[in-house]
Parts: C-alpha cells; structure tokens; sequence
C-alpha cells in the first residue's frame, strides 16, 4: 500500500533551500508519481529540487479544478502500486487547491496520508500580521460581482468584531486594486487590515495599519499574490 505525500511548493521565485526543508527534499526525490494542477510547472519544480532528476522515468498525473471523479480515482489507483506525491502550485497542497479531494478519497479507503513541513502563505500571513491568531477564518475568495464583494465585508466584518476573529481571503492577482480600494470604501476607519505581497521571496512585502491610514498610501498590489486580513478590533 502506497502513501500520500502532500508536497510544499515555494510561494514565488525563491530558493529551495530557503523554505523547503532538506529531509521534504530528500522524499521528493524518491517519488516517481506526481499529481499537480500543472505538470509543467512540476517538472520545472523538480528541476529546481534537483537537477539530476530524470523527468522522462516520472508520471505526471493532472488534477486540477476541472478534474472529474473518474480522474481522482485514477490518481487514487497510482496509491495500489506505490507512493504519490501531490504538488500544488505554491505553498501546502489541499488549500485552496483541488488536491483536497484526492487526500479525502485516499482516508476513505485507508492509504496513509503525510503532510510534508513546508510554506503557507496563509498562515504567514496571519502570524505577520499581528492580529487574532487563536480565533480566526480563511474565507478564500470573495464574490466577483461588486455589490456582493461589499455585503460580504460587511458580513465578515461584523463577525470579526462580534466574535474576535480574524478573517483571511485571497484574491487573484489582477483584482487584487479593486478588492483594495473596496475594503477601504466599506470597512470601519479603525478596522485593522493586514496585506501581505511575495511572501517569502525578496519582494515580500507585509503591512497592518486601520483603514483610515491606508487611505493615506496605496500599495502597488497589481499581478502579485496576495493575502488580505481583516481584523475588528472590539
């Protein structure tokens, strides 16, 4: 019986050795099947692990967000012959990602799971951040459609200051400026917002002020990934 290997990835264009730990390293090497949301992008990881690795000996298996219950279980079939890895796009797989569906079908039918120690921009991103860690919610992303975007912060917010809680969303990367400048026109002047850009790399960049000193500065956001915190403070 085969184990499930959920693989760090780098959060952007950093070294290796900077935030994957040598011993994750050493099991990458061994695994000869990989399912990933981009095989591509997996083998260019792999060559940045180890150059030495013969991608052609490899199985690259695709599990994304299109990725039906039949291509799941094929995946699941790898673990009868062997170990798998999964590998996301950046940071720990099964958040925000769709490799969560292959680790719930691998509990279901007894293969062991192992997470492996690696980076995750949300949880960096909190403990940066200087808001509640012991009460908080990652809420992904937030609706597209303006009006929606807006009660949804009007929701998060009043839960956060009713219940202590720290919220955490993502967003992608071209509307990062429009969730901005939304947070600013709807949150409280006092609520604390926390933005976290590049985290880890040399770019990272990582600020919480309240909403009404944000309104002072305008962070160039646009096309970087990032974490958006809020926090309302009772």
């Amino acid at each position: 019986m085969g184990r499930l290997y959920l693989i760090p990835n780098t959060l952007g264009e950093t070294s290796i050795r900077r935030v994957i730990p040598s011993e994750v390293t050493d099991i990458i090497r061994q695994l000869r099947v990989f399912a990933s949301e981009n095989p591509k992008d997996t083998r260019r990881y792999l060559k940045k692990i180890d150059k030495s690795i013969v991608l052609d000996e490899l199985v690259f298996l695709d599990l994304n967000e299109h990725s039906d219950r039949r291509q799941i279980e094929h995946c699941l079939s790898w673990l009868e012959q062997g170990d798998v890895g999964i590998i996301s796009e950046a940071g720990c797989p099964g958040i925000a990602d769709p490799g969560a569906e292959l680790v719930a079908l691998a509990h279901r039918h007894h293969y062991p799971v192992v997470p492996l120690v690696g980076p995750s921009s949300i949880l960096l991103a909190l403990i940066a951040s200087g808001c509640n860690g012991q009460n908080f919610s990652f809420n992904g992303y937030l609706p597209v459609k303006e009006n929606e975007r807006a009660k949804a912060l009007r929701h998060f917010e009043k839960q956060s200051a009713a219940e202590n809680r720290t919220q955490i969303f993502i967003e992608t990367p071209y509307r990062n400026m429009k969730l901005f400048q939304q947070m600013l026109s709807v949150l409280a002047p006092q609520t604390l917002l926390s933005i976290a850009c590049d985290i880890s790399t040399d770019n990272e960049y990582i600020r919480t002020m309240p909403v009404q000193e944000w309104k002072k500065q305008t962070p160039d956001l646009h096309k970087r990934p990032a974490i958006f915190i809020l926090y309302a403070r009772r």
